[in-house]
């Protein structure tokens, strides 16, 4: 029952959370206006500016900022013990990672839906635009790069998600032209398309499919192919083809995973199946994990807080919200519902594996042993499959409660996963798109800012770092140890750009940013700084690795330099620029 209580604790806190603090800042920071000129409306051009109903933008933006961030850094961070992932996952998400979502969306808005990088240059200083774009567009950089990667994986984990996945985009376009063309009710249609997508999991569930390699490229390799190609193509798309209606239908599939946990973990915890097995407090944490200050707030990242989804509210959002009051729903109410999948999860890693587990010995785990078969080994260091596998077993241990067989249980998750990974990658690649487009506008390079040359920039540059160091197309996982602390970093500078917001728009509002900035600023910079010495000593006897030291020392003295810039224009009180 300790795990069922857990589950409504954190549950019912974050409903609290979005009915108070959520409407304080609403109100009263922000002071949203139904009547206020929007970016959608006011610039709608049917491609990228194209207003949404509450709901379905609302999918789009939970889905993008998913990903598998909250699945993988809970499953990590729990090493710790559940009791220090639980609060940092409830209080992040409310006091912070909500909070940096809501103000970057609303700040972009109120400034015709521009990135944040062309923001802190009108409310920092000129010089900002580049530091921030330099940062901006490595982190987007590794994640289009790597996302291909973690989809590859998945597929290779899970040849049982292939066929659903992909199955998807046909029933997304159709959803779309039946809402946008057809004008079709959304109720009716959004039920049509779930039906159509769970029919496909089944399918999948009886037809695995595995790549093969091709001329000399391996599977991974010719995956990583495939994925960027089609991401350069969805992303070029309206939004209203395929972007919106595919993460709508992946956010119901979110809901109704997240349905089946929740329903499972009732079952079981009243029939006293499932008790915590992961320890309160881990006192006997793998000798070569690190320690739990600084690193548990750089690894439970989308669970809690992340920059990411700063580049996704200020990218994409913010040009489809149709209504500023929408924001709070949006942007808070999103990363609240982040913050819960987080503790699903959390739950699934720490009591789901103790069910069962059948070894590969054949024997079948249960309890702690269960448990320590995971995690008595530091996982962060080991591949997606070993990350994402406590996650799959648990939950689909949690699902069996329900006379759900296991196959159609790890299907769900399995499709559940390259899904929501998916749609961070074309996400991504299409922000990336309007970043690199400012910047050659800035630059007065207008011709080549079309959406045609900065989306190919945008693809050949990931593709470049993905096959970097051969055809399997893992190249970015070189630059993966560095990107934790990049995305924390950028989450405390999109902090920083709005606490100068609000510090120009007179009192102190700016506090509710300004806090959360501060301590993100401290302990990303802590956890950079230990990272620097660990890849300097490894670069030491492995010459590859001088790449982590070099671009991650960029990456925090860019940072720092943006810092001071910000403080010294805080510090002088400037009065609010007459737009936004």
């Amino acid at each position: 029952m300790d795990t069922l209580l857990l589950m409504l604790v954190c549950g019912g806190g974050f409903i609290v959370a979005y009915n108070t603090y959520g409407r304080f800042l609403a109100r009263r920071i922000f002071r949203l206006d139904p009547d206020a000129k929007v970016p959608s409306h006011e610039l709608n051009d049917g491609v990228d500016y194209v207003p949404a109903k509450k709901g379905v933008i609302f999918g789009h933006h939970f889905t993008s900022i998913a990903g598998t961030g909250p699945i993988v850094g809970p499953a990590i961070g729990i090493i710790w013990g559940w009791l220090p992932a639980i609060l940092w996952v409830m209080f992040g998400s409310i006091l912070m990672g909500a909070v940096h979502d809501f103000g970057a969306l609303v700040v972009s808005m109120r400034n015709d839906g521009k990135s944040l990088s062309e923001i802190a240059a009108k409310y920092i200083n000129g010089r900002v635009r580049f530091i921030f774009f330099a940062i901006v567009f490595l982190s987007l950089l590794i994640v289009i790069a790597i996302f291909g990667v973690v989809i590859a994986v998945v597929f290779k984990r899970f040849p049982s998600a292939v066929f659903p996945v992909w199955l998807q985009i046909p029933i997304a376009v159709g959803l779309g032209s039946a809402v946008y063309k057809g004008k079709f009710r959304l109720i009716p249609a959004t039920v049509v398309a779930v039906f159509a997508m769970y029919v496909c999991v089944l399918l999948g569930s009886r037809y695995p499919i595995e790549m093969g390699s091709f001329l000399g490229i391996p599977p991974m390799g010719m995956w990583v192919i495939v994925l960027l190609i089609y991401a350069w193509i969805a992303s070029t798309l309206p939004v209203t083809t395929l972007l919106q209606p595919r993460d709508y239908i992946n956010a119901w599939q979110l809901f109704i995973a997240m349905g089946l946990i929740v329903a499972g973990t009732v079952v079981a915890s009243v029939s006293g199946k499932l008790p915590l097995v992961a320890p309160m407090i881990n006192n006997a944490v793998p000798a070569d994990a690190p320690p739990i200050w600084p690193f548990m707030f750089v690894i439970i990242a989308c669970g809690a807080i992340s920059g990411f989804h700063s580049l996704v509210a200020s990218g994409t959002s913010c040009k489809q919200v149709s209504r500023e009051p929408d924001c709070l729903f949006v942007g808070y109410g999103s990363m609240l519902l982040e913050g819960m999948l987080a503790v699903l999860v959390i739950i699934c890693v720490g009591a789901g594996v103790g069910m069962a587990l059948k070894s590969e010995g054949g024997t079948i785990l249960q309890g702690s042993a269960a448990w320590e078969h995971f995690y008595g080994v530091w996982i962060g260091s080991r591949g997606l499959s070993d990350k994402i596998a406590p996650v799959v077993v648990g939950a689909s241990n949690i699902m069996a409660a329900l006379g759900l067989p296991e196959v159609v249980g790890v299907t769900v998750m399995g499709v559940f996963i390259a899904s929501f990974a998916g749609t961070t990658l074309d996400t991504s690649v299409r922000i990336q798109r309007y970043v690199v487009s400012e910047l050659l506008t800035d630059l007065r390079a207008g011709p080549l800012a079309n959406k045609w040359v900065s989306t190919t920039i945008a693809v050949l540059t990931a593709a470049g770092l993905a096959f970097a160091t051969g055809t399997d197309g893992t190249g970015a996982m070189t630059l993966w140890p560095m990107f934790g602390t990049a995305n924390q970093l950028l989450a405390a500078l999109a902090l920083l750009v709005v606490t100068i917001y609000l510090r120009r728009k007179g009192g102190f509002k700016f506090i509710v940013t300004g806090i959360p900035c501060v301590l993100m600023l401290t302990m990303t910079s802590w956890a950079m700084v230990l990272n620097e010495k660990t890849f300097l000593a490894q670069a030491r006897e492995d010459g590859s690795k001088w790449l982590l030291v070099v671009i991650g020392g960029v990456v925090f003295l860019l940072a720092l330099w943006m810092t001071v810039e910000a403080v010294l224009v805080f510090f002088k009180g400037v009065r609010a620029p007459s737009a936004g």
